[in-house]
């Protein structure tokens, strides 16, 4: 009876992005990286240009600006000018 009033001691989880969405990690110097699912508690993220995911705690990521969206590209574009991605 009393439970129903009680709320677990658990923080709330942002919303899931969509995949492919870019986010910013700002635990890790604000890398940008495309959202690419859940594991565990943490949220994977991947390199614009591609390269091994990383974890990131949910609370530490938030949605790429427009501009750092247009630098991610704008890098992966010129990688990609230069050979060293697909």
């Amino acid at each position: 009876m009393y439970s129903e009033n009680l709320r677990p001691n658990i923080p709330e989880l942002p919303d899931l992005p969509a995949l492919g969405t870019l986010m910013v990690d700002t635990s890790r110097a604000d890398r940008v990286g495309e959202f690419r699912g859940v594991a565990g508690p943490y949220w994977s993220l991947r390199p614009v240009g591609g390269g091994a995911e990383w974890e990131a705690e949910p609370r530490h990521v938030r949605p790429a600006l427009l501009i750092e969206q247009l630098r991610a590209r704008t890098a992966r574009l010129n990688a990609r000018s230069r050979g060293e991605v697909l």
